[in-house]
């Protein structure tokens, strides 16, 4: 192919121009860029709330590329190879680029993508930037993969992590641009029906909106960020959570302006880039054992006698947020509304559903897979198995987090409780009444409804764990 063929630049979950290693590339080359993003088998296998959010941030990726006088174009098919060979043939194009991806099911795709096209003659380039440290570059003093998160820190934390890149100042356009489907044909949010309502006005859109969350979060936020990130009512965090798990931020702005703001003698900064570092740590335990996506990363928890029906009364009553307990209902209805839960909600209802329910924690895995707007494969994981202890740097099994004292520590005045719980309020806060119309008509819940004794008491659920723990010779 000649040197002045197209460049398929292949979109995955790096939706952003600026800091973009292989859009750069390709227009550095100065040959004619054709960005695409493809609807395969894997994006129609997401679960509602993933599928839904994904679906809005390639409609914003086609905005900002339409500011640049380019265009996004949209292709659906089962195998992306197929459609990529197809674009190929109708193009011209010589190459095709795309960000490097770390899940087992992504690698397995794009690997038999390169070699495909490295076959047909095709330049077929992968390149970095959903890590900051690509999993086999990083590796203990005997060669091995890190398996606990502390030396994975103290290993990484002074490594130099790349500048950003600038967004192209210009992305060549080609004479003729192929065909496109419409992104509305997709029906992305289908499976949300009316919870999309709901749950759009809490979403941060784009790369410009992740772009403000940081400045707001490094301006405002992360001085206090030790203590704020616990305050369930506060907004204490990044919330950029939902823009790394879409690309539409890269790992290595943050980790900049975390940077910035420790220099700056900003107390919380440290905490925040340890944050980041545990999520490249999830993806580091994803790449060397593929197993905590759908195992117990202990193996020896196998045998543990969990309970395994996602549709047991007191699990019902937890997708629910009916469970009696306040804090974990509170942090169910604030994930139904927003599509997100506060973290330290996340650990409590975590441990509640593995521990005080005896559930296993791949029931939780599935209900935030379809429930929240941040959700990624890594995070997701090895969060459910730390808190169920079966995963790496596990709670250990005789912590068992009690919702209501947990409730005493990080929502003394109820702030947050009285945010998403309408039962029981003469006037309930909007937010909680939004529950009512997000979730499933065949629910039956009403906020008028009287609210639920506890299904289990904090003390008998953690005894009844330690009891399985003690006979299992944990």
């Amino acid at each position: 192919m000649s040197d002045t063929s197209p460049i398929l630049m292949w979109f995955h979950r790096d939706l952003r121009l600026s800091d973009h290693a292989a859009l750069t590339a390709a227009c550095a080359t100065g040959r004619p860029v054709i960005p695409v993003f493809i609807h395969d088998r894997l994006v129609a296998d997401l679960k509602a709330a993933p599928k839904w959010r994904l679906g809005l941030g390639i409609g914003a990726l086609a905005d900002s590329l339409a500011a640049k006088s380019s265009r996004l174009i949209l292709r659906r098919g089962e195998d992306a190879l197929e459609v990529l060979q197809a674009l190929i043939n109708e193009t011209g194009a010589g190459a095709v680029y795309w960000s490097r991806p770390y899940d087992p099911d992504t690698i397995a795709r794009n690997t038999r993508v390169k070699a495909a096209l490295k076959d047909a003659g095709i330049d077929a380039q992968s390149f970095k930037g959903h890590l900051m440290f690509e999993p086999w570059t990083v590796e203990t003093k005997t060669g091995g993969f890190y398996r606990v998160y502390t030396p994975f820190w103290k290993m990484v934390k002074n490594v130099d992590v790349a500048e950003p890149l600038p967004t192209p100042g210009r992305i060549p356009a080609p004479d003729t641009w192929p065909a496109s489907d419409a992104l509305d044909g997709w029906d992305m949010g289908n499976a949300m029906v009316r919870g999309a309502d709901v749950v759009r006005p809490f979403v941060r859109l784009g790369e410009a909106a992740a772009q403000a969350r940081l400045a707001e979060f490094t301006d405002h936020i992360i001085q206090g960020y030790d203590t704020s990130r616990d305050m369930v009512a506060e907004d204490g965090t990044s919330n950029l959570s939902e823009n790394l798990a879409l690309g539409e931020i890269s790992p290595h702005q943050c980790w900049h302006a975390g940077q910035r703001a420790l220099h700056e003698g900003k107390a919380g900064a440290e905490t925040f880039l340890k944050e980041l570092v545990w999520r490249e740590f999830a993806y580091h335990l994803m790449h060397h054992t593929p197993r905590i996506l759908t195992g117990n990363w202990r193996e020896d928890w196998d045998a543990f006698p969990w309970q395994e029906d996602p549709d047991a009364p007191e699990v019902v009553a937890w997708k629910q947020g009916r469970t009696g307990l306040p804090f974990i209902d509170a942090a169910m209805r604030e994930l139904y509304v927003t599509g997100r839960m506060h973290n330290r909600g996340r650990m409590i209802v975590a441990s509640y559903l593995t521990k005080h329910l005896m559930t296993h924690w791949r029931i939780g895995r599935d209900w935030f897979e379809d429930c929240l707007i941040d959700w990624d494969p890594a995070s997701n994981a090895m969060g459910w198995q730390w808190s169920a202890g079966s995963g790496p740097d596990a709670t250990p099994y005789f912590r068992v987090f009690n919702p209501e004292t947990q409730l005493d520590k990080f929502d003394k005045e109820r702030a947050y409780t009285s945010r998403w719980i309408a039962e029981r309020k003469a006037n309930p806060h909007k937010d909680a009444l939004a529950f009512f119309e997000a979730i499933p008509r065949h629910w039956g819940l009403s906020p008028t409804d009287p609210y639920p004794q506890p299904i289990v008491s904090p003390a008998e659920g953690r005894q009844r764990a330690l009891d399985a723990y003690s006979n299992r010779g944990f």
